[in-house]
């Protein structure tokens, strides 16, 4: 399952292909409390249909009357506008923000089909792209980027840089791995799963995700975790789980983890500093035992745990991290 932002713009590239007219929305400024970020971005055709959102849906409402032919509105032609929801209590309450919230969007009418195959074939390649919509009249420019940057908004132009998909490295296959594929997933991650023994390789089914049987730092070279990934030890072997965890935790990943008890973890990390020359402040980073304290100790549950803290991560939130030493313990395990 590809990433949100994706998503939408491959569908309204799919649309303005086929002669649909469309419109792109992007959440461009808020006011106190919002039910989406700055960058969000959805896309509406002129029959009512809908990718991505803006709200929780009274907003989406509010456009689809206005913009669409559904309720006999009229979606206009020409430079992008504005539009602002929640300025006033009323307004707030009629559209289902929170109270106080205010969101200004920004409307961009029919954009071009080639522009927007050129966005999309980027972001699937893997490339970050900045986006440039200039207010006057519609134009867009594209180009590479080689960083990150924060949504910006002028009088002139917006810019957005469109980054290509959240992906997570996964050593060890097996039931854990299965749910947290699968919810990652649903996240719009782009998953690999490593695991070099042959009786786990066709444990688990797990459609759209990649497979891997070569050694875990392989693994973790090959796939090249940058700011965008994670990358996640599973496997309950400390052959394989050092591997992995030595390659990744010196790498741009913003997340890398192992499962285990606490006192597992705390061997590992004994372990990685008197025999392969790391320090506490090396291993500050490592988030071990994986996963956020919810008293789990049954796979999917393990899987939410875990999945909740490496969205905290991505999100740039930093929960508490101390773990009940038996919610990952598995059987046999201490």
């Amino acid at each position: 399952m590809e990433n949100l932002d994706l998503m939408v713009l491959r569908t309204l590239h799919d649309w303005r292909s086929a002669g649909r007219r469309a419109l792109l929305a992007s959440v461009v400024r808020t006011w106190g409390s919002s039910p989406r970020p700055v960058g969000s971005i959805m896309a509406l055709a002129e029959d009512g249909a809908i990718a991505g959102s803006v709200s929780g849906g009274c907003i989406e409402d509010d456009l689809i009357a206005r913009y669409t032919t559904v309720f006999s509105g009229t979606m206009p032609t020409g430079a992008p506008r504005f539009v602002k929801y929640g300025v006033t209590a009323d307004e707030a309450q009629r559209f289902g923000l929170p109270c106080g919230g205010t969101l200004e969007l920004l409307l961009e009418f029919d954009p071009e089909a080639a522009a927007l195959q050129m966005l999309v074939a980027a972001l699937a390649a893997g490339r970050l792209t900045r986006r440039t919509v200039y207010l006057a009249d519609g134009r867009v420019e594209l180009a590479v980027a080689e960083v990150p940057a924060a949504f910006a908004l002028d009088a002139e132009k917006l810019v957005t840089i469109f980054g290509p998909e959240y992906r997570m490295l996964l050593i060890g296959a097996g039931q854990l791995a299965e749910y947290l594929a699968t919810m990652a997933q649903f996240c719009g991650f782009v998953v690999t799963l490593c695991d070099p023994r042959s009786e786990y390789q066709n444990s688990v089914s797990l459609p759209g995700v990649r497979r891997s049987s070569e050694m875990p730092d392989d693994a973790v070279q090959r796939f090249a975790p940058d700011h965008r990934s994670c990358v996640i030890a599973l496997a309950h072997d400390p052959k394989l789980d050092d591997m992995v965890l030595l390659e990744a935790i010196d790498s741009p990943a913003f997340y890398v983890g192992a499962i285990g008890s606490r006192r597992n973890a705390q061997a590992r990390r004994a372990r990685m500093i008197e025999h392969f020359g790391k320090s506490e402040a090396s291993l500050a980073r490592l988030r071990g035992p994986a996963g956020l304290t919810i008293g789990s100790k049954t796979p999917p549950e393990i899987a939410v745990s875990i999945m909740a803290e490496v969205l905290a991560a991505k999100n740039g939130v930093q929960p508490p991290h101390e773990m009940d030493a038996g919610q990952i313990r598995g059987p046999g395990q201490a």
